[in-house]
C-alpha cells in the first residue's frame, strides 16, 4: 500500500509539473504569431498562433470567418465542414500543427478550426474522469448549450441544458494525430455522450499514426521513445538516458493501475474509438498510416481498420513509404491531403447538401 501511495504522490506531482509544462511550450512557441489572442474565457491563456483564440491552456478555437469576408476569396461551399476538430500529436508544438492549419484552411478556407494540444503527461497522469473534464470545452464550443448564453437572454428551466436544435446538424471532420491525440479524441467523445447523452454525430474522423495497440509489453519501447522524443526536444539530456526514464515512468504507472484495478488512457481510448456506444457508426473512418513507424505498428492500425469495418464503420485507408510516425504530410503533402479531401468527397456524395 506504502508503494501505492507514493506512486499516487507521485502522479499528482507529475500532473501539476504537465500543466506547467504546457504552459511553458505555449509560452515559448508566441513567436509563432506577434497577434496572439487572449482568451475570452477567462483562462488567461495567450493564443499561439494567429486568428485562433484560447478556450484552456490546452484548446484554442479560430475565430469564424465570415461566409462573405472578402478576404478569404471564395463564397462558403456547402458540401464543406463547418467544424474542423485537430487533435494533435503528443507533446507538439504551435510550430508542428500550424501546417495542418494552414492545409484546412486551404482544403476548407471558411470551416472553423478547433485546435487542441496534447501534453503526454497529461494524457497519461489523468483518470478517465479528468481526461473527460479536460475535453468538455470542446464538445461546449461545437455544440454550444443555451447555459452559455448570458442569463438575460432565457428563462430558468431544465430546457435550457439542450443543445440549439433549431440549427440545421452541423458538418464535423476530426483529425487525430498520434496514440496521445487519440486520448483525448477518446474523452471528448465520452464528453459529448455525458453531456447530451447521445454519441457526437460527425462526418469524418482522420486517424493519422493511430490507434496502435494498448498492451504494454510489446510496446513500452516504442511508448518510451515517444516520450523522449518529446522530453529531449526541451531539455538538455541524452536521448538514451531520458528513454530509460520514460520506460522507468511508464512501469511504475502500469504496475500502479495494475494493483488498482485501472483501466489506462491508451486502452480505454483503442477501445472507445471502435464503441459504438461512445462514437457514431455513421462517421466514415480515413487512415493514414505507414509500415516504417517507429513509434506506432502498422499491423495494429490495420488490425483496428478491420475491426471498426466489422463494427459498421466505413473505412478508407492509405499507406506510405518511408515515412515515419506523423511524418506523412511532410513527405507527400499532396498526397496526404489529397486522400483527406477524396474522404470527404465520399461523405458529402452520401449526404444532401
Amino acid at each position: 500500500m506504502a508503494a501505492v501511495e507514493g506512486l499516487d504522490k507521485l502522479h499528482h506531482a507529475l500532473l501539476a509539473a504537465a500543466r506547467r509544462e504546457s504552459l511553458a511550450a505555449a509560452a515559448d512557441d508566441m513567436t509563432v504569431s506577434s497577434t496572439g489572442a487572449r482568451s475570452s474565457s477567462g483562462s488567461g491563456t495567450e493564443s499561439p498562433l494567429p486568428g485562433f483564440t484560447a478556450v484552456t491552456d490546452q484548446i484554442f478555437i479560430q475565430n469564424l470567418v465570415d461566409p462573405g469576408d472578402a478576404e478569404a476569396g471564395t463564397t462558403r461551399d456547402p458540401s464543406h465542414p463547418d467544424t474542423v476538430m485537430i487533435f494533435g500529436w503528443g507533446d507538439a508544438r504551435p510550430r508542428h500543427v500550424s501546417k495542418y492549419v494552414e492545409g484546412y484552411k486551404r482544403l476548407f478556407p471558411h470551416a472553423r478550426i478547433v485546435l487542441v494540444f496534447s501534453p503526454i503527461l497529461r494524457a497519461l497522469l489523468a483518470g478517465l474522469e479528468a481526461r473527460t473534464s479536460n475535453m468538455a470545452p470542446v464538445v461546449e464550443a461545437v455544440f454550444p448549450t443555451s447555459k452559455s448564453r448570458p442569463e438575460s437572454e432565457f428563462e430558468s428551466g431544465p430546457e435550457n441544458e439542450k443543445v440549439e436544435e433549431a440549427k440545421p446538424r452541423q458538418k464535423i471532420l476530426a483529425h487525430v494525430m498520434s496514440n496521445t491525440g487519440g486520448i483525448n479524441y477518446a474523452a471528448m467523445l465520452n464528453a459529448h455522450v455525458q453531456r447530451h447523452g447521445s454519441v457526437l454525430r460527425h462526418d469524418l474522423v482522420v486517424l493519422d499514426s493511430t490507434p496502435g495497440s494498448s498492451d504494454f509489453f510489446p510496446n513500452v519501447g516504442r511508448w518510451s521513445r515517444a516520450m523522449a522524443i518529446g522530453a529531449t526536444s526541451t531539455l538538455p539530456i541524452p536521448f538514451l538516458a531520458a528513454q530509460a526514464v520514460a520506460a522507468g515512468f511508464l512501469g511504475a504507472m502500469h504496475f500502479a493501475g495494475w494493483m488498482v484495478g485501472r483501466v489506462g488512457a491508451a486502452e480505454f481510448s483503442v477501445g472507445a474509438v471502435n464503441n459504438s456506444a461512445i462514437a457514431d457508426v455513421t462517421t466514415r473512418r480515413l487512415y493514414l498510416y505507414s509500415k516504417e513507424d517507429d513509434i506506432i505498428h502498422y499491423e495494429d492500425i490495420e488490425w483496428h481498420a478491420k475491426d471498426a469495418a466489422k463494427q459498421g464503420f466505413v473505412v478508407d485507408s492509405e499507406i506510405f513509404e518511408g515515412t515515419p510516425h506523423v511524418g506523412h504530410m511532410r513527405k507527400y503533402p499532396e498526397r496526404y491531403w489529397d486522400a483527406i479531401a477524396e474522404s470527404w468527397r465520399r461523405v458529402a456524395e452520401a449526404q444532401p447538401v
